[in-house]
């Protein structure tokens, strides 16, 4: 039976033995990282842990055919006598954001990713404050490559607040046609709850969906529609171009 050395999140002993019980392969990368969710038991008080580990850099540890061995099959996993420690990284164990359901719109920057990840696992575990901080951070960084540049004194520029303070952003981008209008009345959810709420922690859930509704819909409008239409144009573009003969 393998065994892993790692924190307790149950019991909060460091660096304890848990006895690795069971196993799910969950993917590969660059064709050898392969992470898996192991089901271990702490020897401390017997409770179970579901872990996330990957595999360590091939030969890192000395250990080369062992590591391509488990590339090939993952199974040899649970073949193996003693600490899976160097063989693997414990990356974290699995908990209640594992179980968040709503996924980030396609082609994000991982900036916006990362911070439309944790609010909506906020909003999972009923932490509405935190999401919808989350929620206008996400809106944050989407909005503000919007507003043109300061020193341009040929278009018409926002003022301080505006360019500051996202509600008043979100007016001034609207009015002036850089935002669909078809998403103003959603973003009543930022002006009247978003910029008093959050920072008064007094968000419900109702506002923290409101926040997440506008916020997908704007990051959809302004993101992931443009980036599938310019990958479809590519796609064209290539299935026109002469093939060799």
């Amino acid at each position: 039976m393998p065994l892993l050395v790692a924190d307790c999140p149950r019991c909060g002993a460091s660096a304890h033995t848990f006895d690795v019980m069971a196993h799910v392969f969950r993917g590969q990368q660059h064709r050898w990282l392969n992470h898996h969710e192991v089901f271990s038991v702490c020897r401390n008080f017997s409770k179970p842990t579901i872990f996330l580990i990957a595999l360590s850099l091939p030969g890192r540890n000395n250990a080369l055919e062992q590591s391509k061995a488990i590339s090939r099959d993952p199974d040899e996993i649970m073949k193996i006598k003693g600490s899976l420690n160097p063989l693997f990284d414990v990356e974290r164990y699995i908990s209640l954001r594992d179980n968040v359901s709503r996924r980030p719109p396609d082609h994000l920057s991982k900036p916006i990713s990362d911070a439309f990840k944790e609010g909506a696992a906020c909003l999972e575990i009923g932490c509405y404050n935190a999401a919808g901080t989350m929620f206008r951070l996400c809106l944050d960084l989407v909005t503000l490559p919007l507003l043109p540049d300061p020193n341009n004194q040929d278009v018409q520029q926002p003022n301080e607040r505006q360019r500051r303070e996202l509600g008043l952003r979100l007016h001034w981008l609207f009015d002036q046609g850089l935002i669909p209008s078809a998403l103003r009345e959603l973003a009543r959810s930022v002006r009247e709850d978003g910029n008093d709420g959050a920072h008064a922690g007094t968000l419900s859930k109702e506002d923290a969906d409101n926040l997440l509704d506008f916020t997908v819909a704007l990051l959809e409008r302004l993101v992931t529609e443009p980036r599938k239409i310019q990958l479809a144009e590519a796609r064209r573009e290539a299935r026109r171009e002469p093939k060799p003969t």
